[in-house]
Order: structure tokens, then sequence, then C-alpha cells
């Protein structure tokens, strides 16, 4: 059977030429019934004007609104650690695992309901189910700033992670029905610099807001959280309007339009943007696939980090010694390296379809970073590592998820496998949550010695596993050991196989 390599595509939005590709796939490809192609009648340049202009008409009216949905979602479960330097556990009279309580609560209900919620999305539509959750979450965050004690944090923090749950593996199954997987991680990236820039913009929103103090006779802490709420809620009444549902049913698109975005996909080897029911056998694919399990691996091992280093950043700039609106302020630069290097990594990616390598990469300078916070006392060392880390943790997220996207096809197996993987994930945040003690002060070694820990066992030795495994099937199917898995086969049966397929080349 002929294989066929994707050919990557870059910011510029590198333009598919749909007729050869098609002549490429082959008449016995016939099954994955092609929409109509609008511009049959069109030249190989007619094409690819069409095909440029398309794109950035999807990215001009999906990735701006998602990236701004995003940022709230990660300012509001992040800025309990802006709030914390501003006196929240001293106001609320909380101990420190009191306090390491209420971090952990958060990652218990937002893994637990993760995994269902790309099958809500799907069912519910996204136009209407994103904005609900983040209504939801919005208020919980504005009421966050009303409470007097340990219990009403608690149980806030419990409502919140579980508003939230549906929000980031709901956006990014959302892109990857609309995007080739060689466009997928640049957009992904993007998408998630959202949350470096939440944690740059929070330290500067915290410091301006600590400001309020006295204010209704609420503290500077409480402010923090009412008005970050309000402008969630704000922002998901809006989503009604601004977010779109699935190309199918996209109103923005034209027919010409929608068939050219699904005729793409099909291109692809993606069905995931049509109509499917949902089946069990869905579900037990995505379970007993090893990819959904070193996808697992990989996620934790960026995630964990991830949550350690956005809660606790804050702190452990507080405890070198400057003072509380300075620690907010200092905490933005590194964010804005990330910011940076994340949509950098994303664009090489997507150049070279080399994400293990790009993962394997970063994890090594994250690692470098946080061996520069164990292994030394000067400040000025210590706040070069978190740069450091920050920059070596970031990319690794949206990295890992257009990886595990790219790899997995079919409508709800991709969308079971991506929450499986960043449900697991999150979970991590009840360890994140919990390595940065008072009594280990101001240095910290449990918490630094187990972020070093993650980026080196998980996601660095999870992304050299899986990208081997990888390359080896890759291998096989190249040289037509898979074949067999089509034997006596009908054209549906062979289209169905999603990933399976042995044309079907995984992205390493």
């Amino acid at each position: 059977m002929k294989k066929n390599n994707d050919t990557p595509a870059s910011l510029e939005h590198d333009s598919l030429d749909t007729r050869s590709a098609e002549d490429k796939i082959g008449l016995d490809m016939e099954p994955l019934r092609f929409p109509v192609d609008p511009d049959a009648h069109l030249s190989a340049e007619e094409h690819a004007k069409i095909d440029r202009a398309l794109l950035w008409k999807l990215d001009l009216k999906l990735i701006p609104w998602l990236c701004l949905l995003y940022l709230a979602s990660f300012l509001d479960r992040t800025n309990i650690g802006n709030a914390k330097i501003e006196g929240l556990t001293k106001d609320l009279g909380l101990t420190d695992g009191q306090y390491l309580a209420t971090l952990t609560i958060f990652f218990v209900s937002y893994s637990v309901f993760e995994p269902l919620t790309n099958i809500l999305l799907k069912r519910l539509r996204p136009h209407i189910f994103l904005p609900v959750i983040m209504i939801a979450w919005g208020v919980v965050m504005t009421l966050m700033g009303l409470v007097r004690g340990y219990s009403g944090l608690l149980a806030a923090r419990w409502f919140l992670g579980l508003a939230e749950a549906g929000l980031f593996p709901g956006i990014n199954y959302y892109l990857s029905c609309w995007y080739r997987r060689t466009e997928f991680g640049i957009r992904a990236a993007i998408f998630f610099s959202a949350a470096a820039i939440s944690g740059s913009f929070g330290g500067l929103l915290a410091a301006a807001i600590s400001k309020m103090k006295g204010v209704g006779g609420r503290p500077g802490w409480a402010w923090i959280f009412i008005l970050e709420g309000i402008a969630t809620v704000l922002i998901g009444i809006a989503s009604f309007w601004m977010v779109h549902d699935f190309p199918d049913d996209a109103t923005f698109l034209s027919d010409q339009d929608r068939a050219r975005v699904l005729r793409r996909l099909k291109l692809d080897k993606q069905s995931s943007a049509e109509h499917e029911e949902f089946k069990m056998s869905y579900f037990w694919a995505s379970v007993t696939d090893w990819k959904t399990w070193t996808g697992m691996v990989i996620y934790m091992g960026c995630v964990g980090p991830l949550y350690a280093f956005s809660l606790f950043l804050p702190t452990i700039i507080d405890n070198l010694g400057f003072s509380s609106t300075r620690a907010q302020l200092l905490s933005v630069p590194p964010y804005a390296a990330a910011c940076a290097f994340t949509i950098a990594v994303g664009y090489l990616a997507d150049r070279t379809r080399q994400r293990g390598l790009c993962n394997i990469g970063t994890s090594i300078i994250g690692a470098i970073g946080f061996a520069m916070l164990l292994g030394s006392e000067r400040a000025g060392v210590q706040y070069a590592g978190t740069f450091l880390g920050a920059i070596g943790i970031y990319p690794c997220i949206p990295n890992t998820i257009s990886w595990a996207s790219n790899n997995v096809e079919g409508v709800y197996k991709r969308g079971v496998t991506l929450g499986f993987v960043i449900g697991w994930g999150n979970l991590n945040g009840v360890v994140s949550s919990n390595i940065y003690r008072v009594k280990d002060k101001p240095r910290y070694f449990p918490g630094h010695g187990v972020v070093l820990a993650y980026l080196s066992l998980f996601l660095f030795g999870g992304s050299v596993l899986q990208h081997v495994l990888l390359r080896r099937e890759n291998r096989k199917r190249s040289a037509g050991l898979r074949d067999r898995w089509i034997q006596d086969k009908s054209e549906k049966e062979i289209e169905m196989l999603g990933d399976r397929r042995p044309d079907f080349m995984y992205t390493l």
C-alpha cells in the first residue's frame, strides 16, 4: 500500500494542493468519501491561494477568543498564589497544611470530571458548553472573594475545579477537529501561551488590584478574586456569540468553505469533524491503545512541574528577599520568556514533525533550571533558574497535547484519549500543590527535587520511549507488515480503523 506523507505547514499557511494529494491517495482510498471539491476547475496556484485565505479566516475566527478563554481560566486557577503573598493565609487563619489542601482539592474535582467533558462538548456543541462552564467558574471565583474561613475557601476551590474541567481538553479537541496534523501544533502553542501570559499578566494585575485593600471592608486579596471572577462571567456571556461550533455546523462558514475544510481534513486521514454516534467501543479503543498510556506518562511529566511552578513562583521569588509587590512584578519576565519559547517550539515541531525530539530537548532545559534552584543559594542564580524552568516546562504542554492528538484518529476515540491524558496529568496537581511547604523555605529542596524528577523520569523518559515505539511502528507500516490488518475488510471497515489503518503514519 502506498503511504501518504504529510507536508509540514508553517505560520505562513503553506498550502495543500488538494488535487495532487488526492492523486497520491489513489482510487483505493475512495471510501474516504471526499466532499465535492468546489475548486476542481482551478489551477494549483489558485488552490494554494484559496487554502491560505481559508486558514487565515479560521485562525482569526477561532484562535484569539479561545486564547482569551484560557487566559481567564489559568488566571483564575492560579491567582491564589498571588493572593497568598497579599495576606490570604494570615487573614483567614490558615495553617500551611490547610492552604495546601485548598490547592489540592481543585485538582481532584478538575481531574475526575475532565475525561467526561469532551463527550459533553460534542453532544451539547461548543457554543453552548464552553460559555456555560465559563460563567459557572466565574461565579465561583467571584464568591471566593467573600469567603471568611478555611471551609468556604475549600468548597470554592472544589467547585472551581469542577467548572473549569471542560475548558482545556475541550478546546484542544475542538481545534484538532479544524486543522491538519501539521497545522495543529503551532495553534495549540499560541493557545497555550495564554497560560504564560496569564502568569505574567496575573502578577501585574494582582499588584494593581491589591491596592484596593480596605475598599468595601475587604482585603486586597479578596478583590483579586472578585474582580477577576466578574471579568470571567462577562467573557463567558460574550462567548455565546464568539465561540463557534464544529466545521459541519459552524455558521460562519459558507457551503463552499465548509466543503474545503472537511475535504482537507479527509486528505489528512481525519474524520473527526464529522457527526458520529458515541459507542462504548470507542472508549475501549482508547483505553487499550498503548499511546494513551504513554501520553499520560509524558503529560504528567510536564503538567506536574507546570502547576508547581505557576502556583509557587511568587512564593519562591518572595523568599529571595523582595517585597510582596516587587515579587509579583519579578514573576512577570519568566512567564514572558515562556510565552515566546512556547510559540517557537510549536512552530519548530510543526515544521519538522519531530514533536518527541522537541519534548526531549526542552525537558533538558527545564531540568537544568531546577538543578540551578537546587544547587545555588545566590538569588541571581535562582532567579535565572526560574527562567530556564519556565521555558523548559511551558512548551511541552501544547506539544504533548498536539503529539497525542496527531496520533489518534476517530471522533470519540480522540476525545476520550485527550480526556484521559489531560485528566491524569492534572491529577498530578495533587502532588504539585503539596511539595512547596513553609517548613522547607527558603530553599525548598523537596519541591525542586520532585519537579526535577518529574522532568527527568516522566517527561524526558516518556518522550524517548514513545518516540522510539512510534518510529518502529512507522517502519513496519512502510514495509507493508501491517497490510494484513485490512485483508478481507470492506472499504467502510478500512476507513473506520482510524489510526490503525496501515497508511496512517504516526507523527514522531
